[in-house]
Protein backbone atom coordinates (compact mmCIF):
# COMPACT_ATOMS: atom_id res chain seq x y z
CA UNK A 1 0.00 0.00 0.00
CA UNK A 2 1.43 3.38 -1.03
CA UNK A 3 1.98 6.03 1.61
CA UNK A 4 -0.79 8.61 1.78
CA UNK A 5 0.49 12.10 1.06
CA UNK A 6 -1.08 14.92 3.03
CA UNK A 7 -0.91 17.24 0.02
CA UNK A 8 -0.23 16.60 -3.66
CA UNK A 9 0.22 19.62 -5.92
CA UNK A 10 -0.21 19.13 -9.67
CA UNK A 11 1.71 21.83 -11.52
CA UNK A 12 5.11 23.46 -11.30
CA UNK A 13 4.48 27.05 -12.38
CA UNK A 14 3.82 30.13 -10.15
CA UNK A 15 0.53 28.80 -8.71
CA UNK A 16 1.86 25.35 -7.90
CA UNK A 17 5.22 26.53 -6.60
CA UNK A 18 3.65 29.19 -4.38
CA UNK A 19 1.28 26.56 -2.99
CA UNK A 20 4.36 24.40 -2.39
CA UNK A 21 6.10 27.19 -0.46
CA UNK A 22 3.08 27.73 1.79
CA UNK A 23 2.25 24.07 2.40
CA UNK A 24 5.88 23.11 3.03
CA UNK A 25 6.29 25.95 5.54
CA UNK A 26 3.16 24.58 7.23
CA UNK A 27 5.02 21.25 7.62
CA UNK A 28 2.67 19.44 5.23
CA UNK A 29 5.55 17.99 3.16
CA UNK A 30 3.87 18.53 -0.21
CA UNK A 31 4.60 16.29 -3.18
CA UNK A 32 4.71 18.43 -6.32
CA UNK A 33 4.28 17.04 -9.82
CA UNK A 34 6.05 19.64 -11.92
CA UNK A 35 5.41 17.88 -15.20
CA UNK A 36 7.63 17.70 -18.24
CA UNK A 37 6.82 21.36 -19.05
CA UNK A 38 7.98 22.57 -15.63
CA UNK A 39 7.51 26.31 -15.14
CA UNK A 40 4.62 26.77 -17.55
CA UNK A 41 4.34 29.85 -19.73
CA UNK A 42 7.08 31.72 -17.84
CA UNK A 43 9.61 29.32 -19.35
CA UNK A 44 8.72 30.85 -22.73
CA UNK A 45 9.10 34.41 -21.44
CA UNK A 46 12.28 36.43 -21.54
CA UNK A 47 12.11 39.69 -19.56
CA UNK A 48 9.56 39.86 -16.75
CA UNK A 49 9.24 43.42 -15.49
CA UNK A 50 5.87 43.33 -13.70
CA UNK A 51 6.58 40.78 -10.96
CA UNK A 52 7.02 42.62 -7.64
CA UNK A 53 10.45 42.61 -6.05
CA UNK A 54 12.54 42.75 -9.23
CA UNK A 55 12.95 46.43 -10.16
CA UNK A 56 15.51 45.55 -12.85
CA UNK A 57 13.30 42.79 -14.25
CA UNK A 58 14.05 39.08 -14.30
CA UNK A 59 14.10 36.32 -16.90
CA UNK A 60 11.05 34.04 -16.75
CA UNK A 61 13.06 30.81 -16.30
CA UNK A 62 15.14 32.40 -13.53
CA UNK A 63 12.00 33.50 -11.69
CA UNK A 64 10.67 29.94 -11.84
CA UNK A 65 14.02 28.56 -10.64
CA UNK A 66 13.98 30.89 -7.63
CA UNK A 67 10.46 29.77 -6.76
CA UNK A 68 11.57 26.14 -7.06
CA UNK A 69 14.55 26.70 -4.77
CA UNK A 70 12.34 28.42 -2.21
CA UNK A 71 9.82 25.57 -2.22
CA UNK A 72 12.54 22.91 -1.90
CA UNK A 73 14.24 24.87 0.87
CA UNK A 74 11.22 24.26 3.09
CA UNK A 75 10.86 20.61 2.19
CA UNK A 76 8.71 20.40 -0.93
CA UNK A 77 9.49 17.33 -3.04
CA UNK A 78 9.29 17.87 -6.80
CA UNK A 79 8.81 15.07 -9.31
CA UNK A 80 9.25 16.01 -12.97
CA UNK A 81 6.47 13.73 -14.20
CA UNK A 82 3.03 14.44 -15.65
CA UNK A 83 0.00 13.21 -13.76
CA UNK A 84 -1.87 11.24 -16.42
CA UNK A 85 -4.95 10.11 -14.50
CA UNK A 86 -6.81 10.93 -11.28
CA UNK A 87 -9.63 9.43 -9.24
CA UNK A 88 -11.29 12.03 -7.03
CA UNK A 89 -14.38 9.91 -6.43
CA UNK A 90 -12.75 7.95 -3.60
CA UNK A 91 -10.77 8.96 -0.54
CA UNK A 92 -7.88 9.04 -0.24
CA UNK A 93 -7.61 10.50 -3.72
CA UNK A 94 -5.71 8.46 -6.29
CA UNK A 95 -3.31 9.82 -8.89
CA UNK A 96 -1.13 8.15 -11.49
CA UNK A 97 2.17 9.47 -12.85
CA UNK A 98 4.61 7.44 -14.87
CA UNK A 99 4.20 3.83 -13.82
CA UNK A 100 3.25 4.64 -10.24
CA UNK A 101 0.07 5.28 -8.27
CA UNK A 102 -0.05 7.89 -5.51
CA UNK A 103 -2.55 8.49 -2.71
CA UNK A 104 -3.40 11.91 -1.25
CA UNK A 105 -5.59 13.36 1.49
CA UNK A 106 -5.84 16.62 -0.47
CA UNK A 107 -4.91 17.90 -3.92
CA UNK A 108 -4.12 21.34 -5.31
CA UNK A 109 -4.62 21.50 -9.07
CA UNK A 110 -2.38 24.11 -10.68
CA UNK A 111 -1.96 22.77 -14.20
CA UNK A 112 -2.46 26.18 -15.84
CA UNK A 113 -3.53 26.95 -19.37
CA UNK A 114 -1.76 27.34 -22.68
CA UNK A 115 -2.38 29.98 -25.33
CA UNK A 116 -3.97 28.93 -28.58
CA UNK A 117 -1.34 29.26 -31.27
CA UNK A 118 -1.65 29.90 -34.98
CA UNK A 119 0.37 26.77 -35.60
CA UNK A 120 3.07 28.41 -37.71
CA UNK A 121 6.69 27.31 -37.46
CA UNK A 122 7.81 30.95 -37.68
CA UNK A 123 5.46 31.84 -34.83
CA UNK A 124 7.07 29.23 -32.58
CA UNK A 125 10.62 30.23 -33.56
CA UNK A 126 9.95 33.91 -32.83
CA UNK A 127 8.11 33.35 -29.57
CA UNK A 128 9.61 35.77 -27.05
CA UNK A 129 11.39 37.58 -29.88
CA UNK A 130 8.46 39.74 -30.90
CA UNK A 131 5.69 37.14 -30.79
CA UNK A 132 3.69 37.35 -27.57
CA UNK A 133 0.45 36.07 -26.08
CA UNK A 134 0.08 38.69 -23.35
CA UNK A 135 -0.05 42.45 -23.92
CA UNK A 136 -0.09 43.23 -20.20
CA UNK A 137 3.10 41.18 -19.80
CA UNK A 138 5.01 42.44 -22.83
CA UNK A 139 3.34 45.61 -24.13
CA UNK A 140 5.85 47.95 -22.50
CA UNK A 141 8.64 46.45 -24.62
CA UNK A 142 6.97 47.84 -27.75
CA UNK A 143 6.97 51.54 -26.94
CA UNK A 144 6.48 53.66 -30.09
CA UNK A 145 6.51 50.58 -32.32
CA UNK A 146 4.00 49.19 -34.80
CA UNK A 147 2.34 45.98 -33.61
CA UNK A 148 -0.25 43.51 -34.82
CA UNK A 149 -2.99 41.77 -32.83
CA UNK A 150 -4.52 38.57 -34.22
CA UNK A 151 -8.08 37.85 -33.10
CA UNK A 152 -11.56 39.32 -32.94
CA UNK A 153 -12.97 38.59 -29.50
CA UNK A 154 -13.01 40.51 -26.23
CA UNK A 155 -9.50 39.31 -25.37
CA UNK A 156 -8.15 40.60 -28.66
CA UNK A 157 -9.78 44.00 -28.13
CA UNK A 158 -8.43 44.17 -24.58
CA UNK A 159 -4.96 43.39 -25.93
CA UNK A 160 -5.27 46.00 -28.67
CA UNK A 161 -6.53 48.70 -26.32
CA UNK A 162 -3.80 48.00 -23.79
CA UNK A 163 -1.16 48.14 -26.51
CA UNK A 164 -2.27 51.63 -27.56
CA UNK A 165 -0.74 52.85 -24.30
CA UNK A 166 2.69 51.85 -25.60
CA UNK A 167 2.72 51.21 -29.34
CA UNK A 168 2.69 53.76 -32.14
CA UNK A 169 0.02 51.80 -34.01
CA UNK A 170 -2.01 48.63 -33.52
CA UNK A 171 -3.34 46.64 -36.47
CA UNK A 172 -6.01 44.05 -35.66
CA UNK A 173 -6.11 41.13 -38.10
CA UNK A 174 -9.36 39.16 -38.05
CA UNK A 175 -10.44 36.25 -40.25
CA UNK A 176 -14.04 37.50 -40.49
CA UNK A 177 -15.66 40.75 -41.62
CA UNK A 178 -16.91 41.63 -38.14
CA UNK A 179 -15.71 41.20 -34.58
CA UNK A 180 -16.94 38.63 -32.08
CA UNK A 181 -16.19 41.01 -29.20
CA UNK A 182 -18.94 42.57 -27.08
CA UNK A 183 -20.39 45.84 -28.34
CA UNK A 184 -18.75 47.92 -25.62
CA UNK A 185 -15.32 46.51 -26.48
CA UNK A 186 -15.94 47.03 -30.19
CA UNK A 187 -16.97 50.64 -29.62
CA UNK A 188 -13.82 51.31 -27.60
CA UNK A 189 -11.59 49.77 -30.24
CA UNK A 190 -13.29 51.48 -33.19
CA UNK A 191 -13.08 54.87 -31.49
CA UNK A 192 -9.35 54.58 -30.71
CA UNK A 193 -7.36 56.40 -33.42
CA UNK A 194 -4.33 54.14 -32.93
CA UNK A 195 -6.23 50.98 -33.89
CA UNK A 196 -6.94 49.93 -37.46
CA UNK A 197 -8.45 46.71 -38.79
CA UNK A 198 -7.62 44.21 -41.52
CA UNK A 199 -10.71 42.11 -42.23
CA UNK A 200 -11.23 38.66 -43.74
CA UNK A 201 -7.55 37.89 -43.30
CA UNK A 202 -5.29 35.31 -41.70
CA UNK A 203 -1.59 35.35 -40.87
CA UNK A 204 0.33 32.95 -43.10
CA UNK A 205 3.85 33.71 -41.90
CA UNK A 206 5.71 35.77 -39.29
CA UNK A 207 8.89 37.48 -40.50
CA UNK A 208 11.85 37.30 -39.97
CA UNK A 209 13.19 34.08 -38.50
CA UNK A 210 16.61 34.64 -40.10
CA UNK A 211 16.95 37.97 -38.30
CA UNK A 212 15.76 36.49 -35.01
CA UNK A 213 13.12 39.17 -34.53
CA UNK A 214 9.70 40.18 -35.84
CA UNK A 215 9.78 42.50 -38.84
CA UNK A 216 6.30 41.85 -40.26
CA UNK A 217 3.60 39.34 -41.10
CA UNK A 218 2.41 37.82 -44.35
CA UNK A 219 -1.38 38.08 -44.50
CA UNK A 220 -3.81 36.27 -46.83
CA UNK A 221 -7.26 37.59 -47.71
CA UNK A 222 -9.55 34.57 -47.20
CA UNK A 223 -11.95 35.78 -49.91
CA UNK A 224 -9.53 36.74 -52.67
CA UNK A 225 -6.44 34.72 -51.58
CA UNK A 226 -4.43 37.90 -52.10
CA UNK A 227 -1.19 37.99 -50.10
CA UNK A 228 0.39 41.09 -48.65
CA UNK A 229 2.97 41.95 -46.02
CA UNK A 230 2.24 44.16 -43.03
CA UNK A 231 5.37 45.56 -41.43
CA UNK A 232 5.44 45.44 -37.63
CA UNK A 233 7.80 44.82 -34.74
CA UNK A 234 5.46 42.82 -32.54
CA UNK A 235 2.76 40.19 -33.03
CA UNK A 236 0.25 39.50 -30.26
CA UNK A 237 -1.79 36.33 -30.68
CA UNK A 238 -5.16 36.69 -28.93
CA UNK A 239 -7.27 33.77 -30.08
CA UNK A 240 -7.90 32.28 -26.67
CA UNK A 241 -6.38 29.90 -24.14
CA UNK A 242 -6.82 26.18 -23.50
CA UNK A 243 -6.95 25.09 -19.84
CA UNK A 244 -4.93 21.98 -19.08
CA UNK A 245 -7.83 20.05 -17.62
CA UNK A 246 -8.24 16.98 -19.83
CA UNK A 247 -7.47 14.54 -17.01
CA UNK A 248 -10.08 16.17 -14.76
CA UNK A 249 -13.02 15.62 -17.11
CA UNK A 250 -15.63 13.66 -15.16
CA UNK A 251 -13.69 14.22 -11.93
CA UNK A 252 -14.19 17.95 -11.34
CA UNK A 253 -16.90 20.30 -12.52
CA UNK A 254 -15.66 22.24 -15.55
CA UNK A 255 -17.24 25.14 -17.41
CA UNK A 256 -18.07 25.15 -21.13
CA UNK A 257 -14.52 26.20 -21.99
CA UNK A 258 -12.91 23.51 -19.86
CA UNK A 259 -11.85 25.71 -16.94
CA UNK A 260 -12.33 24.31 -13.44
CA UNK A 261 -15.36 25.80 -11.71
CA UNK A 262 -14.55 27.16 -8.25
CA UNK A 263 -16.39 28.65 -5.30
CA UNK A 264 -14.92 30.53 -2.33
CA UNK A 265 -12.05 31.48 -4.65
CA UNK A 266 -10.24 28.12 -4.90
CA UNK A 267 -12.59 25.33 -3.81
CA UNK A 268 -13.66 22.88 -6.52
CA UNK A 269 -16.72 20.66 -6.78
CA UNK A 270 -14.86 17.98 -4.77
CA UNK A 271 -14.15 18.64 -1.10
CA UNK A 272 -10.43 18.48 -0.49
CA UNK A 273 -9.47 19.37 -4.06
CA UNK A 274 -8.47 22.97 -4.71
CA UNK A 275 -7.66 24.87 -7.92
CA UNK A 276 -5.09 27.62 -8.33
CA UNK A 277 -4.05 29.85 -11.22
CA UNK A 278 -4.86 29.85 -14.91
CA UNK A 279 -6.56 26.46 -14.67
CA UNK A 280 -9.60 28.35 -13.33
CA UNK A 281 -8.70 32.03 -13.74
CA UNK A 282 -9.53 33.08 -17.30
CA UNK A 283 -9.73 36.78 -16.48
CA UNK A 284 -6.32 37.92 -15.25
CA UNK A 285 -3.85 35.20 -16.29
CA UNK A 286 -0.80 36.83 -14.69
CA UNK A 287 2.09 35.22 -12.83
CA UNK A 288 1.33 37.34 -9.76
CA UNK A 289 -2.37 36.39 -9.67
CA UNK A 290 -1.48 32.73 -10.19
CA UNK A 291 0.88 32.96 -7.23
CA UNK A 292 -1.85 34.62 -5.17
CA UNK A 293 -4.27 31.81 -5.98
CA UNK A 294 -1.55 29.33 -5.03
CA UNK A 295 -1.33 31.00 -1.63
CA UNK A 296 -5.12 30.87 -1.19
CA UNK A 297 -5.29 27.22 -2.19
CA UNK A 298 -2.53 26.30 0.26
CA UNK A 299 -4.23 28.11 3.14
CA UNK A 300 -7.59 26.51 2.36
CA UNK A 301 -5.92 23.12 2.02
CA UNK A 302 -4.26 23.46 5.43
CA UNK A 303 -7.60 24.50 6.94
CA UNK A 304 -9.34 21.52 5.36
CA UNK A 305 -6.78 19.03 6.68
CA UNK A 306 -7.05 20.54 10.16
CA UNK A 307 -10.85 20.37 10.13
CA UNK A 308 -10.70 16.70 9.08
CA UNK A 309 -8.28 15.93 11.92
CA UNK A 310 -5.56 14.84 9.46
CA UNK A 311 -3.07 17.33 10.86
Amino acid sequence: MADIEKVVIIGGAPAGLTAAVYTSRAMLEPLVFGGHMFGGQLMLTTDVENYPGFPEGIQGPELIDRMRQQAEKFGARIIYENVVKVDFKTKPFRLWAGEKEYLAESVIVATGARPRMLGLESEALLMGKGVSYCAVCDGAFFKDMDVVVVGGGDSAMEEALHLTQHARSVTVIHRRDKLRASKIMQDRAFSNPKIKFVWNSVVEEVYDVNKGKVTGVLVKDVKTNELREIKCEGVFIAIGHIPNTDIFTGQLELDSQGYIKTHDFVKTSVEGVFAAGDVHDKRYRQAITAAAFGCMAALECERYLAEKGII
